[in-house]
């Protein structure tokens, strides 16, 4: 069985896995795996670009997105023409001639990977190019997308041969419980960072250890400013209550209060110290 894995931590946000779909399917008709994709207004496989934390403490991740060919897939469950069917090798396709346009895997897809033809009246979607990899397997062993990847952050094949990688990744939201056979290495989780300075000598606050605490489970993240006075928390959990103690020379600094409900970018954080 086909899996995707995507290693977040060297994707740098080029765009060519998203051109490469645009270029493979608008205007090529793929029957019976899939009709051409509109020029506009679909992106089988899309770069999901979000901005995290406040400026200047500011993170920016790039995350493929594309149909997560689910082992539990709802679509195929729910549709009332079976058109969508899953492929010996995990793809899971939708047949461009049986589909009626009834909308019902739009709506009940919990990725938001399926897109409505309405002119052709037919729902769509990526087929990892099914297309490719059976028109010649020595040849095409892989989709578009993973094919033009220039850093090797989006791969495609066995299951078996990419246990190390799953074993350290994750699916992106699990809780929904379709059985993802996308694998996200890096996803991004939440941060608390700032920048520490002495503001009677005007100057940042290096080797400050800082610890965040979190007030339930008393679980606790350290870092230590580096040469700009900065410090990163990284990884933390959503949604959590936490309290910072900063210490440096004897002194103490305490803010409470800090919640993971967004990133947080704490800004210029005065601590005074003595001498």
């Amino acid at each position: 069985m086909k899996v995707f894995t995507v290693d977040l931590s060297v994707c740098n946000g080029c765009y060519c896995c998203q051109i490469a779909c645009k270029d493979e399917h608008v205007g090529n008709d793929w029957t019976p795996y899939a009709k051409p994709q509109p020029d506009t207004g679909q992106f089988w496989l899309g770069i999901t670009e979000k901005v995290h934390g406040h400026v200047p403490h500011v993170k920016v991740s790039y995350i493929p997105m594309l149909c997560h060919h689910c082992d539990d897939a709802p679509c195929i469950a729910d549709c009332k023409a079976e058109a969508i069917y899953k492929r010996a090798d995990g793809l899971v396709i939708i047949d461009p001639v049986k589909c009626t346009g009834c909308k019902l895997c739009v709506d009940t897809c919990p990725h938001n990977a399926i897109f409505l033809n309405e002119q052709l009246n037919i729902a769509q979607k990526c087929t990892g190019c099914s297309h490719l990899l059976d028109s010649d397997p020595e040849e095409w062993t892989v989709p578009r997308c993973v094919d033009q990847c220039p850093t090797e952050a989006l791969r495609f094949g066995e299951e078996a041969d990419f246990a190390e990688f799953i074993a350290r990744a994750d699916s992106f939201r699990p809780e929904i419980g379709t059985k993802s056979r996308i694998y996200y290495k890096g996803l991004p989780k939440k941060f608390v960072a700032g920048t520490l300075y002495e503001p009677t000598q005007k100057e940042v606050i290096i080797g400050a250890v800082c610890s965040l605490k979190d007030a339930e489970t008393e679980e606790v993240f350290t870092e230590t400013t580096n040469s700009f006075g900065d410090f990163w928390l990284k990884g933390l959990k959503d949604n959590r209550n936490y309290t910072l103690t900063i210490e440096k020379d004897g002194q103490r600094k305490i803010i409470e209060g800090i919640t993971t409900d967004i990133d947080r970018g704490l800004g210029d954080i005065p601590m005074n110290l003595k001498g």
